[in-house]
């Protein structure tokens, strides 16, 4: 049983270092210390179940299968640079573990250094927060997700992985204010616009990072409440945020031609300004100005409004973003 084990151990071992060579491949742990966690933190004990999808649906894969072969498989898997559904009510995804790739781009781009406090919205599977804990201890950490159920699954996790942040269950569109003022804030989740809530328990300087139409935001907060940040340049697709915040953007517009709905750089324009532009104009707009990528957009929040704009805050092409 004990060569078992060890074996097993091995195993987990390699797929780990393999994970970040192909992180690293992808152009992400430039960071000596993310690098570090994520050699370090394992991710397999964050995800003891997931499933993947199949022809007749969903399949579950986990740690106690009584046959060898299947949970060498699950272990593989835990460890592929992909997103892992880990929750899944009749039919529909309610949790996930992002891919470890596009999670690493995140929390470099955070510019994370020493002492700093973190607020996480969507606390997943643990996973994300136990990284952040390996670079900048427990008492740093803060992670915040509305369903209880998973806030004491990823509380058991960080337990088993010898770590402890603050878990909190509530609506994450409120923050944690009993844990604030935050230098950085990271959502997991999607939103349709930025919460208030979030700049108000920022520290001047901050920055805030969260999925927003189909990328990723990073915005830089000043005095008051006032933020302003544009996109990184990676896609980004997230499990909407439940809660006083969630909202749904439109489906396919009727007219619109496949090929462009179906691009990847249409879709987040339409999405971003979808409270301004029906389909045509964006589709218009898009092609006007050379298919811009998501690093010409970006978000501004000032004096109770917040809007996104193309190139410039102040220019001709601006659309405010829902009311939170």
């Amino acid at each position: 049983m004990g060569a078992q084990v060890d074996v097993f151990a091995e195993e987990g071992e390699r797929a780990r270092q393999a994970l970040v060579r192909e992180v690293e491949a992808y152009g992400a742990l430039r960071d000596p210390a993310w690098h570090a966690a994520f050699s370090e933190v394992p991710r397999h004990l964050f995800v003891p179940y997931y499933y993947v999808s199949g022809v007749t649906g969903y399949e579950r894969l986990w740690s106690g299968h009584p046959d060898p072969a299947r949970r060498v498989r699950w272990l593989r898997g835990a460890y592929r640079d992909e997103p892992l559904a880990t929750r899944v009510r009749d039919g529909e995804l309610v949790s996930s573990s992002s891919q470890p790739s596009l999670m690493a781009q995140m929390l470099e781009a955070l510019e994370i250094r020493d002492g700093h406090d973190v607020l996480e919205i969507g606390a997943g599977t643990g996973y994300n927060a136990a990284l952040l804990c390996h670079r900048l201890g427990d008492e740093h950490v803060t992670t915040v997700d509305l369903d209880e159920e998973i806030t004491e699954s990823a509380r058991a996790h960080l337990t088993v992985a010898g770590y402890r942040p603050a878990v909190f269950t509530g609506d994450g569109a409120r923050g944690c204010p009993e844990r604030a003022p935050y230098d950085r804030v990271i959502a997991t989740c999607t939103l349709p616009s930025i919460p208030y809530a979030w700049l108000a328990q920022c520290r001047p300087g901050a920055l805030v990072l969260t999925p927003l139409s189909t990328g990723l935001v990073l915005l830089r907060v000043r005095e008051g409440a006032h933020a302003e940040g544009r996109f990184l340049p990676t896609s980004a697709y997230f499990v909407a945020l439940r809660g006083g915040n969630a909202r749904f953007g439109r489906g396919r517009p009727v007219g619109l031609p496949r090929q462009a709905y179906e691009d990847d750089g249409f879709r987040f324009l339409f999405t971003l300004a979808e409270e301004s532009l029906d389909a045509r104009e964006a589709l218009s707009l898009w092609q006007r100005e050379g298919r811009p990528e998501r690093e010409r957009f970006g978000v501004t929040v000032s004096e109770g409004r917040q809007w996104a704009w193309l190139d410039d805050p102040g220019g001709p092409y601006a659309w405010p973003l829902p009311s939170p």
